[in-house]
This record gives C-alpha cells, structure tokens and sequence, in this order.
C-alpha cells in the first residue's frame, strides 16, 4: 500500500512539473511572438542571418561593427554583447565582483564540468584559483608538462605524419591535434595515457563521450530559452538522454582513474590529480576540478593549432619567416630545446599571438550583472543581464585594431624584432583580470613545440586551400569537417 502511495504521488509530482514546463514554455514562445519585434531578434528566432552568414558569430561582428558603441543588445537572449576594450576592463577587473560566471552558466554546465574552476564563483573559485596557481607556477609542473609534450611529439605525432607522408594519404589535421592534445592534458591531469595517436589512430571511450558531453553542453546555450532543454532533461528526451549517458561514461572512468590513483599511491607523483588529492578528500570535487582542466586542455590547444596551420596554409612568407627563425635561433639541430629556449622564438610567438587574435579557441565568454550598472561606453545592464565579451569579433574590428584588422600580420606583435604583449583587455583570448588564464604559458609552449617539429620536418598543405573554415558550435572552437591535409617530408 505505501509503495502505490508514492508510486502515485510520484506520478502526480512529475506530471505537475511536466504541465508547468509546457505552460512555461508556451508563455515563453508566447512572449517571442508579440514581444520585442526588432529586426535583430526577428533574425534571431527564424535563422535568416545564415543567409549571410556561415557562423553565428560572424553575424555578431557584422552587428558590433555597425554599432557607435561598440556594443548590442539581443533582446531574445537578454544578452549584451561588447567588442569595447573599456568594457571588457570594466568586467573584468574594475567591477569583477558584480560580474561572476553567474547561476544561469554554472546550470548549463553543472552536469559536465559540476563545481569544477571553471563553473564556480565566489569562495569555491578563490579555493581552487589559489590551489591551481600554486601548482601550475612551479618549475618541477612546468618541467613535467614539457617532458610529456617532448615525448608525445617524438614518439606518436612524428611517426604519424611521416606514415601519412609516405603513403600520401590525406590526414585530418585537426583531429590529430586533438588527439595529440587529448593524449598530453590527460597523462598531465591524471597521470594516464589513452594512446589515442598511436598509428592505428584508437578510439578513446573517454574522448568520445567527453567530445559529446561538450557539445550537447554548449547547445544548451543556444537555446531560446532553458525551458527547452530543462524539459527535455526532465522527460529523459533527445540530446538531454545523450548528455547524460555520456556524462555517465565519463564519471565511471573518472571515478576509475581516481579509484586506481588512490590505491597505487600518489605522494611522489606530479600529474594534477595526484597533486590535488595532497590537498582535498571529496572524490567527486576532484573529479570535478580534473575535468575542467581536461577541457581547458584538451579542446583549447587543439583549436589553437588548427587554425594556425591553416593561416600558415594561406601565408607563404609567415611559413618561411618561422622557418628563418628556428634555423637562426635553433641551428640545424631538430630536437625540441629547453622550456627556456622556447621563449625566444619571437617571431613564431607573435604568429601564435596573431592567429589567435582572428581566430581564438574560445570565441565567447559571457557573465551575468548581479546589479544594475552601467559599461564605460554608456551602456545600462539591468541586473541579471548576460553580459558577453567577444575576443572573435574583436580582433575583427577596425576601431580596435586598425585599418588592417582582417590580415595575418605577426609583425603587428614585433617592436625591434622583440614580441610586445597587447593591453590584455584588447586581446582578452586568455581573459583577463583575475579570471586570466593560469595555463596560458604552459599553453603556448605547447603550441610552440608542436609548431616548431613539424615545421622543421614537413610541408604540410591543405587538401582544399580554397575552403575557409566553419565553425560549428561548441565550448571551443571546432571546424566543420576537419582540416585535410597532404604531408611531405622535406
């Protein structure tokens, strides 16, 4: 009898809960119909900007470029959008406490990434920042990463391309690089090797089912509302189902990994989940501190080389240049120097700089005003607005970078041959202000040293030279179809 009692009351409850999700949406779809009807919403809700536009984000540029302020309002989405560099400081640094990542991402994210670095404010992101900056800064961290990447290159990238070299397939670049990526950030983070760039190119369950949990992630967002995706969370339906058995699979191999770390002993080893379990008991916020820095990893430096090879593809003379480079700083030796060393490579620095200003692996970051306020270019932001810096649409803006914005012009970053860093909140690729990027040098050394091999070793040429790349949406940037390639040895 007590069991049909809550069978029943069980029934009622999801019922209820169902009827107001289907009234909430209607109200919603209701208040789209005959609320805001200007032409930037009406674009919005039936897509015609993909007329135009390839990507989404394209269609915002076009929109921020036109805008005196730099900045727009997409009424539908209750979001505002900014290319201003005084706006950007202004979220960042001058009232960060006003502007957290904000309930509405950390829901969105919660299921994937949980109270992970990445999607906490406040006490929790203070403890995990301090923790994280102390590891990531130290020499012997730094050190061990760029041992690991030293290996990941001489023992699987290089003998890839030369197999694809010889045989003169064609090669997805891009999803080497996540491989490669995928292989680095997780022998980093939790002290194993999924092999996914071996030569028979493996399928790694773990890279897949974070791969997807990733995306269905991200296109909660670009919902019209949360209603919708709520919903089908609730009723087990489509892309919410596939979330949550993908999410399932990586919580099963992250609670392995942990499990197996935790029983072989982890004092005297440097990945990060042996350096964090020093420190914190709870199982499952290690989990969730790891695979934040999985994806940060992971997805961020694969997007970054991607894109790069593909300007170098297009720009011959950026190509030799970094080739003079290497010969001048390097000589003819092939192997991959010092941490140091990498830092001297000034020029290949500043093309990494500048591919990443036109193309920068995270397109968007967006917050939420916990107040009311008002931006330096005069813009009011009502409480519980999200507010969105665009590092995508402004290195494409004129007002920011000059007549040449559009070009792949390294020498932009170069004072007397020396790289110059930009005001970071013109170039905020890496964020800026107390949420900037703890990894962003281990990072670019990464990208440094994947750079340098294959540029001392292969011409590599894009199968279709003419395709400019397209976006399809994620937490990161990701081109549609891959990047093909043709490998030479030289």
């Amino acid at each position: 009898m007590e069991s049909e009692l809550s069978f029943i009351f069980c029934s009622i409850f999801f019922s209820f809960t169902l009827l107001f999700c289907l009234f909430s949406l209607m109200i919603f779809l209701l208040r789209l119909k005959f609320g805001c009807g200007c032409e930037i919403c009406r674009a919005f809700l039936n897509s015609s900007w993909s007329k135009e536009f390839d990507n989404i984000c394209d269609w915002y540029t076009h929109l921020l470029r036109k805008s005196t302020t730099g900045t727009i309002h997409i009424h539908v989405l209750g979001n505002t959008i900014t290319v201003n560099p005084a706006n950007v400081e202004h979220i960042l640094k001058t009232r960060f406490d006003n502007y957290p990542k904000g309930k509405p991402f950390s829901v969105i994210l919660g299921d994937l990434l949980g109270k992970g670095i990445f999607n906490v404010d406040g006490d929790s992101w203070k403890f995990q920042r301090k923790m994280a900056s102390l590891e990531l800064g130290s020499v012997s961290i730094r050190l061990y990463a760029f041992e690991l990447v030293k290996v990941e290159i001489q023992t699987r990238l290089i003998p890839l391309l030369s197999s694809f070299s010889r045989n003169g397939d064609v090669l997805d670049l891009q999803d080497v690089f996540r491989r490669f990526s995928f292989d680095n950030i997780c022998k980093f983070s939790f002290g194993i090797d999924p092999g996914c760039l071996n030569l028979s190119l493996p399928i790694s369950k773990l890279a897949v089912a974070f791969d997807v949990a990733s995306k269905l992630s991200a296109e909660r967002a670009l919902t019209v509302s949360p209603i919708v995706w709520k919903a089908k969370k609730l009723l087990n339906l489509g892309s919410e189902k596939q979330l949550k058995e993908a999410i399932k699979m990586v919580d099963q191999l992250a609670e392995g990994m942990i499990n197996h770390r935790r029983k072989m002993g982890f004092a005297n080893k440097n990945d990060l989940l042996s350096r964090f379990m020093g420190t914190i008991d709870d199982d499952k916020y290690l989990r969730d501190i790891v695979i934040s820095f999985l994806l940060a990893g992971r997805d961020t430096i694969a997007s970054g080389l991607t894109s790069f090879f593909w300007l170098l593809s297009q720009h011959s003379e950026v190509e030799s240049a970094i080739r003079d480079e290497l010969d001048r700083v390097m000589g003819p030796s092939q192997e991959l120097e010092s941490f140091e060393s990498m830092r001297e490579l000034h020029y290949l620095h500043a093309a990494l700089h500048e591919s990443m200003r036109l193309f920068p692996p995270v397109q968007f970051d967006s917050k939420f005003a916990e107040k009311d306020d008002v931006l330096p270019d005069g813009t009011f932001v009502k409480s519980g607005t999200r507010v969105t810096y665009h590092p995508y649409a402004m290195g494409r803006m004129e007002r920011v970078w000059g007549s040449d914005s559009l070009e792949f012009i390294p020498d932009r970053w170069l004072q007397n041959g020396r790289f110059v860093q930009e005001n970071p909140f013109k170039y905020p690729v890496f964020q800026a202000g107390l949420r900037v990027c703890l990894g962003k040098e281990m990072a670019l050394v990464e990208m440094k040293c994947v750079a340098v091999a294959l540029l001392r070793r292969f011409n590599i040429r894009i199968a279709d030279p003419v395709q400019a790349p397209r976006f399809v949406p994620g937490l990161t940037a990701t081109i549609k179809g891959g990047l093909p390639v043709i490998v030479e040895e030289n």
